[in-house]
């Protein structure tokens, strides 16, 4: 077991008795969380973990401001939380169309859309093109109280870990304590994906005109067009990081 701390968070790492001895390639990258609302500490969490698990070096960068987004960036999160209360919150520091300005200048870099995100991608400010192309409903489900987990069915192919991750949670500057989303998460990978949908938007399902990659039953709940994924549930609420370690593997492929 190899103990390390990486900013406020404690990480003990697991080596599989398969990986000791091998070296992987290591890529080094930066990923951008929007910091405008919902679990983006989560996100923060979950991709730290998700390279731990891939052997990964990654730099996690906190967009606040829209000269933060710029092309030194190699992948994004747009987390969830309220789109209307995300777009306002935004104004001040032109974040969102920093956001969006970067979507379209270097389309081939990917991006994790979750809840809010991808109404977002599905909905960016006027004027723009949408990122993916369907049609999507806010709130959908219904209010607060009909929120829910549920099992997923994902057909996305995302990389595999090699190493199993623990992690003790401290608290950060601001005196923010991530959710526990170590072993004593919802559960831990399996055939069904753990999906959590709170006040959670959902895809207008005869206008998707993109890769379905999730489904809810048969409800389509995760798209894929080109390099951006968009999903109506929360994955960074889970200990199952595999879309997390998706964004890190795509970034790894477009630097070979």
């Amino acid at each position: 077991m190899v103990n390390a701390r990486l900013d406020s968070y404690s990480i003990n790492v697991h080596k599989r008795w398969t990986d000791r001895g091998q070296t992987p390639r290591i890529v080094m990258m930066r990923v951008g969380i929007a910091m405008l609302q919902g679990a983006r500490h989560e996100h923060y969490q979950a991709i730290k973990l998700a390279s731990m698990e891939m052997q990964q070096e990654v730099e996690v960068v906190e967009l606040r401001k829209s000269e933060q987004v710029d092309s030194s960036i190699d992948g994004l999160i747009l987390p969830g939380g309220e789109s209307t209360t995300m777009r306002i919150a935004s104004l001040s520091e032109s974040l969102l169309e920093g956001l969006f300005d970067w979507m379209t200048q270097y389309p081939d870099r990917p991006v994790l859309g979750t809840c809010a995100g991808a109404i977002l991608l599905a909905q960016p400010t006027q004027g723009r093109e949408r990122f993916i192309n369907l049609d999507i409903a806010r709130n959908a489900w219904g209010r607060q109280k009909f929120s829910f987990e549920a099992g997923v069915e994902v057909t996305l192919e995302t990389p595999e870990q090699s190493t199993n991750v623990e992690i003790e949670l401290t608290r950060d500057k601001f005196n923010h304590k991530p959710l526990p989303m170590g072993n004593d998460a919802i559960n831990s990978e399996s055939e069904q994906f753990p999906g959590v949908f709170i006040r959670a938007p959902r895809f207008i399902q005869d206008s998707i005109k993109c890769q379905p990659v999730a489904h809810l039953s048969q409800e389509v709940v995760g798209v894929l067009q080109g390099e951006k994924l968009a999903l109506t549930f929360h994955p960074e609420l889970t200990g199952d990081r595999r879309f997390h370690r998706w964004l890190i593997g795509r970034i790894m492929d477009s630097k070979q």
